[in-house]
Protein backbone atom coordinates (compact mmCIF):
# COMPACT_ATOMS: atom_id res chain seq x y z
CA UNK A 1 0.00 0.00 0.00
CA UNK A 2 1.47 3.42 -1.24
CA UNK A 3 1.61 5.69 2.53
CA UNK A 4 4.36 8.70 0.87
CA UNK A 5 3.16 11.58 -1.16
CA UNK A 6 4.63 14.36 -2.39
CA UNK A 7 3.16 16.95 -0.40
CA UNK A 8 -0.62 17.83 1.56
CA UNK A 9 -2.40 18.23 -1.63
CA UNK A 10 -1.71 15.10 -2.61
CA UNK A 11 -1.90 13.19 0.71
CA UNK A 12 -5.35 14.79 1.04
CA UNK A 13 -6.75 14.25 -2.17
CA UNK A 14 -9.79 12.35 -3.10
CA UNK A 15 -10.32 12.36 0.82
CA UNK A 16 -12.07 15.73 1.99
CA UNK A 17 -16.08 15.87 2.01
CA UNK A 18 -18.58 18.52 2.94
CA UNK A 19 -19.63 17.92 7.10
CA UNK A 20 -17.13 15.34 7.67
CA UNK A 21 -15.45 15.57 10.74
CA UNK A 22 -11.84 16.70 11.18
CA UNK A 23 -9.44 15.73 14.09
CA UNK A 24 -6.38 17.78 14.53
CA UNK A 25 -3.54 17.35 16.81
CA UNK A 26 -1.22 20.53 18.54
CA UNK A 27 -1.64 22.35 21.77
CA UNK A 28 -1.99 26.40 21.34
CA UNK A 29 0.32 26.96 18.40
CA UNK A 30 2.93 23.59 19.15
CA UNK A 31 2.76 20.39 16.74
CA UNK A 32 0.09 21.93 14.55
CA UNK A 33 0.39 19.84 10.90
CA UNK A 34 0.11 23.28 9.32
CA UNK A 35 0.72 22.30 5.72
CA UNK A 36 -2.45 20.03 5.37
CA UNK A 37 -4.63 22.90 7.49
CA UNK A 38 -3.28 25.09 5.18
CA UNK A 39 -4.60 22.52 2.23
CA UNK A 40 -8.19 22.21 3.88
CA UNK A 41 -8.79 25.89 4.15
CA UNK A 42 -7.81 26.66 0.35
CA UNK A 43 -10.12 23.26 -0.69
CA UNK A 44 -14.15 24.39 -0.82
CA UNK A 45 -15.14 21.66 1.58
CA UNK A 46 -17.79 23.54 4.03
CA UNK A 47 -19.37 22.21 7.43
CA UNK A 48 -16.71 20.60 9.25
CA UNK A 49 -17.11 19.64 12.36
CA UNK A 50 -13.12 19.78 13.49
CA UNK A 51 -11.30 18.24 16.85
CA UNK A 52 -8.87 19.23 18.89
CA UNK A 53 -7.47 20.76 21.85
CA UNK A 54 -8.30 24.09 20.96
CA UNK A 55 -8.29 25.75 17.30
CA UNK A 56 -4.78 27.42 16.82
CA UNK A 57 -5.23 31.54 16.75
CA UNK A 58 -6.89 34.14 14.15
CA UNK A 59 -4.53 33.37 11.15
CA UNK A 60 -2.22 30.41 11.89
CA UNK A 61 -3.68 26.75 12.52
CA UNK A 62 -7.49 25.60 13.12
CA UNK A 63 -8.26 29.30 13.00
CA UNK A 64 -7.79 29.75 9.67
CA UNK A 65 -11.33 27.67 9.02
CA UNK A 66 -12.72 29.67 10.95
CA UNK A 67 -12.06 32.70 9.00
CA UNK A 68 -12.85 30.97 5.35
CA UNK A 69 -16.09 30.14 7.47
CA UNK A 70 -15.95 26.34 6.34
CA UNK A 71 -16.50 25.12 10.16
CA UNK A 72 -20.08 24.54 11.65
CA UNK A 73 -18.93 23.28 15.02
CA UNK A 74 -15.51 22.94 17.21
CA UNK A 75 -15.17 20.39 19.98
CA UNK A 76 -12.46 22.07 22.18
CA UNK A 77 -11.27 22.26 25.36
CA UNK A 78 -9.72 25.87 25.01
CA UNK A 79 -10.92 29.12 22.92
CA UNK A 80 -7.91 30.80 24.45
CA UNK A 81 -6.72 33.93 22.49
CA UNK A 82 -8.72 33.68 19.08
CA UNK A 83 -10.90 36.55 18.81
CA UNK A 84 -12.67 35.22 16.04
CA UNK A 85 -13.29 31.74 17.13
CA UNK A 86 -14.83 33.83 20.03
CA UNK A 87 -16.62 36.11 18.25
CA UNK A 88 -18.00 33.49 16.18
CA UNK A 89 -19.46 31.25 19.15
CA UNK A 90 -20.86 34.55 20.84
CA UNK A 91 -22.53 35.28 17.33
CA UNK A 92 -24.16 31.67 17.62
CA UNK A 93 -22.25 31.68 14.09
CA UNK A 94 -20.84 28.34 14.77
CA UNK A 95 -21.46 25.58 17.57
CA UNK A 96 -18.92 25.18 20.18
CA UNK A 97 -19.00 21.63 22.16
CA UNK A 98 -16.38 22.43 25.00
CA UNK A 99 -14.77 19.23 27.02
CA UNK A 100 -11.98 19.30 29.68
CA UNK A 101 -8.81 19.18 28.15
CA UNK A 102 -7.92 15.92 29.90
CA UNK A 103 -11.55 14.38 29.36
CA UNK A 104 -11.07 14.82 25.75
CA UNK A 105 -7.71 13.63 25.22
CA UNK A 106 -9.07 10.48 26.53
CA UNK A 107 -12.04 10.96 24.93
CA UNK A 108 -9.95 10.86 21.62
CA UNK A 109 -7.87 8.02 23.02
CA UNK A 110 -10.80 6.22 23.77
CA UNK A 111 -12.13 6.62 20.27
CA UNK A 112 -8.87 5.28 18.93
CA UNK A 113 -8.80 2.13 21.01
CA UNK A 114 -12.34 0.98 20.70
CA UNK A 115 -13.56 2.12 23.85
CA UNK A 116 -17.17 3.45 23.62
CA UNK A 117 -17.28 5.22 26.61
CA UNK A 118 -15.48 5.48 29.86
CA UNK A 119 -16.38 7.43 33.42
CA UNK A 120 -14.59 10.53 35.11
CA UNK A 121 -14.63 12.43 38.04
CA UNK A 122 -14.05 15.75 36.58
CA UNK A 123 -17.05 18.14 35.18
CA UNK A 124 -19.01 16.49 38.05
CA UNK A 125 -21.56 18.69 38.72
CA UNK A 126 -20.84 21.44 36.09
CA UNK A 127 -22.54 22.72 32.89
CA UNK A 128 -20.29 20.52 31.00
CA UNK A 129 -22.15 17.61 32.52
CA UNK A 130 -25.43 18.73 32.65
CA UNK A 131 -27.95 15.94 30.89
CA UNK A 132 -24.92 13.19 31.05
CA UNK A 133 -25.06 10.13 32.77
CA UNK A 134 -23.87 9.93 36.20
CA UNK A 135 -22.45 7.18 38.47
CA UNK A 136 -21.49 6.75 42.15
CA UNK A 137 -18.01 4.52 42.65
CA UNK A 138 -16.67 4.10 45.82
CA UNK A 139 -18.36 7.20 47.45
CA UNK A 140 -16.98 9.75 44.42
CA UNK A 141 -19.75 10.89 41.69
CA UNK A 142 -18.72 10.36 38.23
CA UNK A 143 -19.67 11.49 34.34
CA UNK A 144 -19.81 9.21 31.71
CA UNK A 145 -17.80 10.81 28.94
CA UNK A 146 -18.61 9.15 25.25
CA UNK A 147 -15.48 8.19 22.95
CA UNK A 148 -15.07 10.73 19.49
CA UNK A 149 -13.81 9.54 16.01
CA UNK A 150 -13.08 11.47 13.26
CA UNK A 151 -13.77 11.10 9.03
CA UNK A 152 -9.90 12.28 9.02
CA UNK A 153 -6.96 12.40 11.07
CA UNK A 154 -4.01 15.67 10.72
CA UNK A 155 -1.00 15.19 12.85
CA UNK A 156 2.45 16.53 12.44
CA UNK A 157 5.84 14.94 13.63
CA UNK A 158 9.23 15.47 13.67
CA UNK A 159 10.55 12.19 11.46
CA UNK A 160 8.74 9.33 9.99
CA UNK A 161 9.58 6.85 8.16
CA UNK A 162 8.01 5.55 4.91
CA UNK A 163 5.91 2.70 7.18
CA UNK A 164 4.46 5.55 8.54
CA UNK A 165 5.86 5.32 11.81
CA UNK A 166 6.50 8.42 14.21
CA UNK A 167 8.64 10.38 16.52
CA UNK A 168 7.29 13.15 17.79
CA UNK A 169 9.80 16.01 19.58
CA UNK A 170 9.92 17.60 22.72
CA UNK A 171 6.24 19.41 23.95
CA UNK A 172 4.79 19.20 20.47
CA UNK A 173 3.81 15.70 21.69
CA UNK A 174 0.81 16.46 23.14
CA UNK A 175 -2.52 15.76 21.29
CA UNK A 176 -1.07 14.07 18.19
CA UNK A 177 -0.55 10.18 19.13
CA UNK A 178 -3.98 10.42 20.28
CA UNK A 179 -5.23 12.30 17.29
CA UNK A 180 -3.39 9.71 15.27
CA UNK A 181 -5.37 6.65 16.24
CA UNK A 182 -8.90 7.98 16.45
CA UNK A 183 -10.01 8.64 12.35
CA UNK A 184 -10.64 6.72 9.79
CA UNK A 185 -7.60 7.83 7.63
CA UNK A 186 -4.54 9.22 9.69
CA UNK A 187 -2.15 11.82 7.46
CA UNK A 188 0.94 12.45 9.07
CA UNK A 189 3.14 15.70 7.78
CA UNK A 190 6.46 15.22 9.61
CA UNK A 191 9.70 17.70 9.07
CA UNK A 192 12.12 14.91 7.95
CA UNK A 193 11.09 11.53 5.93
CA UNK A 194 13.39 8.85 6.20
CA UNK A 195 13.86 5.77 4.92
CA UNK A 196 12.45 2.84 6.72
CA UNK A 197 14.99 1.31 9.41
CA UNK A 198 16.54 4.60 9.96
CA UNK A 199 14.42 5.39 13.05
CA UNK A 200 15.49 3.41 16.23
CA UNK A 201 12.49 0.84 16.57
CA UNK A 202 12.54 1.59 20.13
CA UNK A 203 12.07 5.41 20.33
CA UNK A 204 9.12 5.18 18.06
CA UNK A 205 5.74 7.42 19.38
CA UNK A 206 3.37 6.34 17.22
CA UNK A 207 3.80 3.16 15.13
CA UNK A 208 3.10 2.87 10.95
CA UNK A 209 -0.25 0.82 11.65
CA UNK A 210 -2.08 4.54 12.12
CA UNK A 211 -0.67 6.48 9.90
CA UNK A 212 -2.46 5.74 5.88
CA UNK A 213 -1.03 8.55 4.27
CA UNK A 214 2.79 10.16 5.31
CA UNK A 215 4.34 13.44 3.52
CA UNK A 216 7.82 15.62 4.58
CA UNK A 217 6.02 19.23 4.80
CA UNK A 218 7.91 22.87 4.35
CA UNK A 219 7.68 25.73 5.57
CA UNK A 220 6.97 25.40 8.83
CA UNK A 221 6.19 28.76 10.90
CA UNK A 222 6.92 27.59 14.02
CA UNK A 223 6.15 30.48 16.21
CA UNK A 224 7.06 28.97 19.10
CA UNK A 225 10.48 29.45 18.99
CA UNK A 226 11.54 32.62 20.21
CA UNK A 227 13.23 33.60 23.47
CA UNK A 228 11.61 34.77 26.39
CA UNK A 229 12.46 36.52 29.31
CA UNK A 230 11.33 36.23 33.32
CA UNK A 231 9.29 39.88 32.57
CA UNK A 232 6.47 37.65 30.22
CA UNK A 233 5.19 35.55 33.05
CA UNK A 234 1.50 36.54 34.40
CA UNK A 235 2.65 40.19 34.60
CA UNK A 236 5.81 39.62 36.94
CA UNK A 237 6.09 43.97 37.38
CA UNK A 238 2.72 43.79 39.52
CA UNK A 239 3.99 44.13 43.39
CA UNK A 240 0.06 42.53 43.77
CA UNK A 241 0.54 39.61 41.76
CA UNK A 242 4.26 39.40 43.02
CA UNK A 243 2.67 39.44 46.85
CA UNK A 244 0.66 36.71 46.32
CA UNK A 245 3.21 34.82 43.79
CA UNK A 246 5.55 34.78 46.78
CA UNK A 247 2.30 33.44 49.64
CA UNK A 248 1.68 30.93 47.02
CA UNK A 249 5.49 29.34 46.70
CA UNK A 250 5.17 28.73 50.74
CA UNK A 251 2.44 26.30 50.17
CA UNK A 252 5.14 23.98 47.99
CA UNK A 253 7.13 21.53 49.91
CA UNK A 254 10.09 19.04 49.03
CA UNK A 255 9.50 16.48 47.10
CA UNK A 256 5.98 18.21 45.64
CA UNK A 257 4.58 17.59 42.38
CA UNK A 258 3.30 21.11 41.01
CA UNK A 259 1.08 22.15 38.48
CA UNK A 260 0.65 25.89 37.99
CA UNK A 261 -2.15 27.53 36.20
CA UNK A 262 -1.82 30.58 33.59
CA UNK A 263 -1.64 34.18 34.76
CA UNK A 264 -0.53 35.08 38.22
CA UNK A 265 0.57 31.76 39.17
CA UNK A 266 2.86 31.22 36.53
CA UNK A 267 4.79 33.95 38.70
CA UNK A 268 4.98 31.06 41.58
CA UNK A 269 7.92 29.31 40.24
CA UNK A 270 10.33 32.41 41.00
CA UNK A 271 9.79 31.75 44.31
CA UNK A 272 10.34 28.63 45.11
CA UNK A 273 12.57 28.57 47.99
CA UNK A 274 16.39 27.12 47.32
CA UNK A 275 16.63 24.83 50.04
CA UNK A 276 13.37 22.40 48.34
CA UNK A 277 13.47 20.89 45.32
CA UNK A 278 9.88 20.62 43.49
CA UNK A 279 8.63 19.00 40.22
CA UNK A 280 6.72 21.30 38.32
CA UNK A 281 3.96 19.61 35.62
CA UNK A 282 2.56 21.26 32.52
CA UNK A 283 -0.18 19.63 30.88
CA UNK A 284 1.10 19.78 27.51
CA UNK A 285 3.44 16.74 28.38
CA UNK A 286 5.73 17.62 30.50
CA UNK A 287 7.75 17.21 33.66
CA UNK A 288 10.88 18.67 35.18
CA UNK A 289 12.72 19.38 38.11
CA UNK A 290 12.85 22.94 39.50
CA UNK A 291 14.38 25.70 40.31
CA UNK A 292 16.81 24.73 37.59
CA UNK A 293 19.33 26.56 35.50
CA UNK A 294 17.66 28.80 33.08
CA UNK A 295 14.56 28.76 34.45
CA UNK A 296 13.35 32.57 35.11
CA UNK A 297 13.93 32.02 31.05
CA UNK A 298 10.63 30.07 30.93
CA UNK A 299 7.40 31.81 30.37
CA UNK A 300 4.45 29.13 31.64
CA UNK A 301 2.04 30.56 30.20
CA UNK A 302 3.39 30.22 27.07
CA UNK A 303 4.61 26.92 28.05
CA UNK A 304 0.88 26.19 29.12
CA UNK A 305 -0.59 27.73 25.75
CA UNK A 306 2.08 25.87 23.50
CA UNK A 307 3.58 28.75 22.78
CA UNK A 308 6.69 27.77 23.68
CA UNK A 309 8.60 24.73 24.19
CA UNK A 310 11.05 23.86 27.00
CA UNK A 311 14.08 21.35 25.27
CA UNK A 312 16.63 20.69 28.04
CA UNK A 313 15.62 20.47 31.90
CA UNK A 314 17.68 18.53 33.92
CA UNK A 315 15.33 15.14 35.25
CA UNK A 316 12.97 16.14 32.74
CA UNK A 317 10.64 13.91 30.75
CA UNK A 318 8.02 14.74 27.57
CA UNK A 319 4.66 12.74 27.20
CA UNK A 320 1.41 12.70 25.78
CA UNK A 321 -1.48 15.13 27.04
CA UNK A 322 -3.38 11.63 27.64
CA UNK A 323 -0.80 10.74 29.83
CA UNK A 324 -0.41 13.97 31.35
CA UNK A 325 -3.99 13.91 32.33
CA UNK A 326 -3.67 10.53 33.51
CA UNK A 327 -1.29 11.67 35.68
CA UNK A 328 -3.73 14.86 37.14
CA UNK A 329 -6.92 12.46 37.09
CA UNK A 330 -4.70 10.01 39.39
CA UNK A 331 -4.14 11.79 42.20
CA UNK A 332 -0.53 12.09 41.39
CA UNK A 333 0.27 15.96 41.58
CA UNK A 334 0.28 17.27 44.91
CA UNK A 335 -0.86 21.13 44.59
CA UNK A 336 -2.36 22.89 41.87
CA UNK A 337 -2.16 26.55 41.70
CA UNK A 338 -4.78 28.38 39.66
CA UNK A 339 -6.40 31.76 38.63
CA UNK A 340 -10.23 32.60 39.46
CA UNK A 341 -12.75 34.59 38.49
CA UNK A 342 -14.81 33.82 41.84
CA UNK A 343 -14.69 31.72 44.72
CA UNK A 344 -17.46 30.68 47.16
CA UNK A 345 -17.40 29.83 50.85
CA UNK A 346 -17.77 26.29 50.15
CA UNK A 347 -15.00 26.10 47.94
CA UNK A 348 -16.94 25.98 44.51
CA UNK A 349 -14.20 27.70 41.84
CA UNK A 350 -15.48 29.51 38.45
CA UNK A 351 -12.61 30.74 36.43
CA UNK A 352 -13.20 29.51 32.35
CA UNK A 353 -16.07 31.88 31.01
CA UNK A 354 -18.47 34.78 31.50
CA UNK A 355 -21.61 33.75 29.39
CA UNK A 356 -22.37 35.98 26.92
CA UNK A 357 -19.48 38.11 27.39
CA UNK A 358 -16.39 36.07 27.58
CA UNK A 359 -15.46 32.55 26.45
CA UNK A 360 -11.88 30.87 27.39
CA UNK A 361 -12.91 27.72 28.27
CA UNK A 362 -12.47 25.05 30.97
CA UNK A 363 -8.13 23.71 29.25
CA UNK A 364 -6.87 21.50 32.18
CA UNK A 365 -8.74 23.22 35.42
CA UNK A 366 -11.70 21.12 35.62
CA UNK A 367 -9.31 18.35 35.05
CA UNK A 368 -6.86 20.09 38.21
CA UNK A 369 -9.10 20.59 40.56
CA UNK A 370 -10.84 17.04 40.26
CA UNK A 371 -8.18 15.29 40.30
CA UNK A 372 -4.95 16.91 42.41
CA UNK A 373 -4.56 16.60 46.48
CA UNK A 374 -4.52 19.93 47.12
CA UNK A 375 -6.28 23.38 45.24
CA UNK A 376 -4.84 26.66 45.79
CA UNK A 377 -6.50 29.62 43.56
CA UNK A 378 -4.95 32.57 43.36
CA UNK A 379 -7.16 35.74 42.67
CA UNK A 380 -7.36 39.81 43.28
CA UNK A 381 -10.48 40.39 45.91
CA UNK A 382 -11.96 42.33 43.80
CA UNK A 383 -13.20 42.76 40.29
CA UNK A 384 -12.36 46.18 38.44
CA UNK A 385 -15.61 47.80 39.13
CA UNK A 386 -15.27 46.77 43.08
CA UNK A 387 -17.62 43.80 43.54
CA UNK A 388 -16.04 41.26 45.63
CA UNK A 389 -15.00 37.82 43.90
CA UNK A 390 -15.16 35.57 47.24
CA UNK A 391 -19.22 35.38 47.29
CA UNK A 392 -21.80 32.82 49.09
CA UNK A 393 -22.13 31.14 45.89
CA UNK A 394 -20.51 31.23 42.69
CA UNK A 395 -22.66 33.15 39.97
CA UNK A 396 -20.31 32.45 37.11
CA UNK A 397 -20.48 28.74 35.47
CA UNK A 398 -18.58 26.58 37.95
CA UNK A 399 -15.03 24.78 37.41
CA UNK A 400 -15.62 22.51 39.99
CA UNK A 401 -18.13 22.13 43.11
CA UNK A 402 -16.13 22.21 46.66
CA UNK A 403 -12.85 21.84 45.48
CA UNK A 404 -10.81 24.98 46.78
CA UNK A 405 -8.79 24.47 49.84
CA UNK A 406 -6.84 27.85 49.87
CA UNK A 407 -7.79 31.36 48.65
CA UNK A 408 -4.83 34.07 48.44
CA UNK A 409 -5.76 37.64 47.53
CA UNK A 410 -3.50 40.75 47.75
CA UNK A 411 -5.66 41.55 51.03
CA UNK A 412 -5.75 38.21 52.80
CA UNK A 413 -5.46 34.12 53.05
CA UNK A 414 -8.62 32.14 53.39
CA UNK A 415 -8.33 28.56 54.64
CA UNK A 416 -11.91 26.78 53.01
CA UNK A 417 -12.93 24.81 56.00
CA UNK A 418 -14.33 21.15 55.38
CA UNK A 419 -17.90 19.73 55.20
CA UNK A 420 -19.59 23.30 53.96
CA UNK A 421 -18.12 25.17 57.35
CA UNK A 422 -17.17 28.59 55.41
CA UNK A 423 -14.03 30.27 55.39
CA UNK A 424 -11.47 31.30 58.09
CA UNK A 425 -8.88 34.11 57.65
CA UNK A 426 -5.83 32.86 58.12
CA UNK A 427 -3.34 36.05 57.33
CA UNK A 428 -3.64 39.48 56.53
CA UNK A 429 -1.18 40.80 53.83
CA UNK A 430 1.12 43.48 55.16
CA UNK A 431 -0.71 46.94 55.73
CA UNK A 432 -4.36 45.54 55.69
CA UNK A 433 -6.70 46.12 58.49
CA UNK A 434 -9.32 43.33 59.00
CA UNK A 435 -12.39 46.01 58.44
CA UNK A 436 -11.32 46.02 54.78
CA UNK A 437 -11.20 42.31 54.07
CA UNK A 438 -14.83 42.13 55.60
CA UNK A 439 -16.10 44.64 53.18
CA UNK A 440 -14.65 43.60 49.97
CA UNK A 441 -15.73 39.91 50.85
CA UNK A 442 -19.06 39.14 49.64
CA UNK A 443 -19.76 36.14 52.28
CA UNK A 444 -18.83 36.16 55.92
CA UNK A 445 -16.16 34.50 57.70
CA UNK A 446 -14.48 33.56 60.22
CA UNK A 447 -11.30 34.42 62.04
CA UNK A 448 -8.45 32.57 64.60
CA UNK A 449 -10.06 34.47 67.48
CA UNK A 450 -13.40 33.01 66.97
Amino acid sequence: MKKVYQNANEALAGLLSDGMTVASGGFGLCGIPENSIETLANSEVKELTIVGNNAGVDDFGMGLLLATHQVKKVVASYVGENKEFERQVLAKEIQLELNPQGTLAERIRAGGAGIPAFYTKTAFGTELAKEKETKEFDNENYVLETAIKADLSLVKAWKGDHEGNLVFRKTARNFNPMIATCGKICIAEVEELVEVGELDPDQIHTPGIYVDRIFEGTNYVKRIEFPTTSAHAGGSGSPTRELMARRAAKELHDGFYVNLGIGIPTLVANFIADNIKVTLQSENGLLGIGPFPGANEIDADLVNAGKQTITSIPGSSFFSSADSFAMIRGGHIDISILGGLEVAANGDLANFMVPGKMIKGPGGAMDLVSGVKRVVVLLEHTAKDGSPKILDQCALPVTGKNVVDLIITELCVFEVLPDNQGLLLVELQPGVQLEEVIQKTGCNFKTTSD
